[in-house]
């Protein structure tokens, strides 16, 4: 048996075989999913494929975090599901830290339901929740005017001044929650780090 972990971009040969591999865990259209792997890069976004003699068995997505530059995001890992609970996904995971550790960054974060116990085992814990795309409400809300902007007529009851000293509405009610398997909520997501 021979194992290779390889960058989609420089085998496109295996770009459809990786699509259905990851559309049987998270149904996407092809387009879509192909235009997704066709991003992969030398530096990120990568995606790395796990062979099994030339078979793709696995796919790691890794992407970059804009606001974090010596740290990338794990968007996906998968494997066949007929292979897993044989150690190849820690197999990928290894060469995706290598393959990070290549870049020179120093974290890697991820986000996952259900799979703690899998990235604990690698090394990985807990974290707050990280954003990949840039930005957080700190900064956005930092950039408000902190006073009423003066308006240019003497009326101070006009509405332009009565919406800026307004305290915000109070949030909505939680839904009802039903006890409907069907419309029950996903747990949420643990965040989870490690540094490499």
């Amino acid at each position: 048996m021979s194992l290779e972990v390889v960058p989609i971009h420089k085998h496109p040969k295996y770009l459809n075989d990786c699509c259905k591999l990851i559309n049987q865990e998270w149904t996407r259209s092809e387009g879509a999913r192909m235009h997704s792997l066709t991003q992969s890069t030398d530096k990120l976004p990568t995606s790395l494929i796990l062979l099994k003699d030339k078979t793709v068995i696995g796919h790691v997505k890794l992407s970059i975090i804009p606001t974090v530059k010596t740290a990338c995001f794990l968007e996906s890992l998968v494997i066949d599901k007929a292979l897993r609970g044989k150690g190849f996904g820690t197999v990928l995971m290894r060469e995706a830290e290598n393959f990070c550790r290549n870049l020179r960054l120093s974290t890697i974060f991820l986000s996952t339901r259900g799979q703690e116990e899998f990235y604990a085992k690698l090394g990985y814990i807990e974290c707050m929740p990280v954003s990949i795309y840039g930005g957080s409400v700190s900064i956005v809300c930092n950039s408000l005017p902190k006073k009423p902007v003066e308006n240019s007529t003497k009326n101070s009851n006009s509405i332009a001044d009565s919406r800026i000293s307004l305290p915000p509405p109070p949030p909505p009610p939680l839904p009802f929650k039903q006890n409907n398997p069907a419309t029950e909520q996903k747990s949420p997501k643990t965040y989870m780090k490690k540094d490499i």
